[in-house]
């Protein structure tokens, strides 16, 4: 009977970590492309970044999960290819980040600093976005980024009137 127990367990056991293996390995399949952008602030400041592009459902649920490390003038964009209100969360996510909500003109239009890494806290745009910006954490007081700064580059539209 004991013998059935640690059988069942050492299965069990097993089929879990398949099935974890699995998942980490259908995310290394996930590729994105990069693009370079420019962060405008209130100041007059120019940052210029390079980003990850999350644009097909697959990349957006992957995001930045498992990554242990990003450069400090990298990030990810997150596309929605529409306006609405965006709900982001951190599960499997090593980095805190810095998040910056984005509307369909490239302003910035709310801001979210050091989301916990592995938390499952709801992270809420506030308000519809088109767009989420993720950086390390730190970059908002280190760039002095604000809500009305702008991201400029070949994905986004003009935000000037």
């Amino acid at each position: 009977m004991v013998a059935a127990r640690n059988l069942v367990g050492k299965s069990a056991f097993l089929a879990l970590f398949l099935l974890l293996a699995l998942t980490v390995s259908s995310f290394a399949d996930v590729q994105f492309t990069t693009d370079k952008m420019r962060l405008v602030t209130a100041d007059k400041a120019v940052h210029e970044l390079t980003v990850e592009l999350a644009l097909d459902p697959a990349q957006r649920e992957q995001g930045l999960m498992f990554r242990t490390s990003m450069a400090p003038d990298h990030g990810m964009l997150f596309d929605f290819g529409e306006t609405r209100r965006v709900m982001m969360w951190m599960k499997n996510t090593h980095l805190s980040l810095d998040m910056l909500f984005i509307d369909n003109k490239g302003v910035v239009r709310t801001i979210h600093e050091g989301a916990v890494p592995f938390s499952e806290a709801i992270i809420d745009s506030k308000e519809p976005v088109a767009f989420v910006l993720e950086l390390n954490a730190g970059a908002v007081k280190r760039l002095n980024i604000r809500p009305g700064d702008r991201l400029e580059g070949a994905r986004m539209p003009s935000s000037k009137p």
